[in-house]
């Protein structure tokens, strides 16, 4: 069996007061919601503002991202968008090292 497409959904500027019910209320007014996630600081549990909403439904999911974009909720104006697919940003632990010289210092001359 496949599975429909959702629609994944970024909510920014939430009040720090919000919590997931309330999250999910203000986007079941637009269709079925599969998940909701508010993002809590790791150390405090605090919310850090911003979560994501899982519709069930890609179109209901636009009609939601239309509707509340830029709505006030908790006193405070919401930026509703499609969330976009987390990417790797490379990085790693070399970042910075300046990679490999062949054994030579800066000079040209052989650091061994």
């Amino acid at each position: 069996m496949q599975r429909r497409p959702v629609k994944n959904i970024f909510v920014g500027n939430l009040s720090f007061n919000t919590s997931e019910d309330d999250l999910r209320q203000m986007f079941e007014a637009f269709g079925p919601v599969d998940r909701v996630s508010i993002m809590t600081d790791r150390d405090t549990g605090r919310s850090r503002g911003f979560g994501f909403v899982e519709m069930t439904n890609n179109e209901d999911g636009e009609k939601a991202i239309t509707a509340l974009n830029g709505s006030q909720a908790g006193g405070r104006t919401l930026n509703v968008n499609e969330a976009r697919p987390k990417t790797d940003h490379g990085g790693g632990r070399d970042r910075g090292r300046g990679g490999d010289r062949g054994g030579r210092d800066r000079g040209g001359r052989d650091r061994w």
